[in-house]
């Protein structure tokens, strides 16, 4: 797993550059945010009211339901908490979709949350932790093989963002498979990933049910979601993955930088840092320039082998 640099996504080439970093599962790094963040004195005002008002694991903001989740306050805070995370869901699609043009009008946002709590010793239960290495999965619905796209920005203003990784997807599979109860001895998949007919009639249910609550999507399952999620619930628990050091590396982002990844693809954990705001979008397999690298067909790959 590689961190690259890139200080001028404007340039002619930009675009495919960073999409063929991304999409084969590498970090892409800016030394400094390039899109706008919120002044100094709102930042000043999340990093202090935001820690003592947190109610969950984090502040999100929900565009499918325009509310606000894991906030604990009156409705000042509430709607200004709202309003700051809004503008800045808006300008980094805005961006995103600047520089990756095909992905205008196919994406679906996620969410865009703000992490007001110092990562290191929150002591969550093993599968909420971001202090573990993962591979995200399972916590925005069924995304059916379609990837799962996070730009995170630090704005503490002192402190580095330290992240450790062991490696990408595959490596963790080829290392991990068979444990983790993913992989038979020959290395082939155990399951399927596609959906069945019990699949599609339970999204059905859960697409009407989203019509009366937009967040009602987040029940959505498939098998893929849950190959992955198995795989995420493996990492996080198993001793042996835990002091597996094979790939191990841990890379810092200063204050006010910024980064882009495909978190289903890099496995990643958040040892240490406080103040983030970081937005979450699912990426169709069908936008993606080199599909080849997507988990769907990492782990496609391997069934055609059984």
């Amino acid at each position: 797993m590689t961190v690259l640099s890139q200080t001028d996504p404007a340039a002619a080439d930009a675009s495919e550059r960073i999409a063929l970093a991304l999409e084969s599962n590498h970090i892409v790094y800016f030394p400094r945010s390039p899109i706008p963040l919120p002044d100094a004195a709102t930042l000043e005002y999340l990093r202090s009211e935001l820690p003592s008002r947190l109610k969950l694991k984090n502040v999100s903001y929900h565009p499918e339901g325009a509310r606000v989740t894991g906030l604990e306050g009156d409705e000042t805070l509430y709607e200004r908490t709202r309003e700051v995370l809004k503008r800045h869901l808006d300008d980094v699609a805005g961006f995103i979709y600047r520089i990756m043009p095909r992905w205008r009008d196919v994406c679906r946002i996620g969410t865009c949350s703000f992490r007001p709590i110092q990562e290191r010793g929150r002591n969550l239960k093993p599968h909420a932790s971001n202090e573990l290495v993962h591979v995200d999965a399972g916590a925005y619905g069924a995304t059916n093989g379609d990837r799962i796209f996070r730009f995170f920005v630090n704005v503490n203003e002192n402190e580095d963002r330290v992240w450790a990784s062991k490696g990408s997807l595959d490596d963790v599979i080829e290392r991990h498979g068979a444990a983790a109860g993913i992989l038979d001895s020959s290395g082939a998949l155990q399951m399927s990933i596609d959906k069945g007919l019990s699949d599609h009639a339970f999204s059905a249910a859960v697409r009407g049910l989203a019509r009366l609550n937009p967040l009602a999507h987040t029940l959505d399952s498939s098998p893929y979601d849950r190959t992955m999620r198995r795989l995420h619930n493996y990492m996080k628990d198993s001793e042996d993955f835990k002091h597996d050091t094979r790939g191990y590396e841990e890379i810092r982002f200063p204050p006010y930088s910024a980064r882009m990844v495909f978190t289903d693809g890099v496995s990643h954990a958040s040892l240490s840092g406080q103040f983030a705001l970081v937005t979450t979008i699912i990426v169709p397999r069908t936008a993606l320039g080199h599909p080849q690298f997507s988990p769907y067909a990492l782990l496609a790959a391997r069934a055609s082998h059984s």
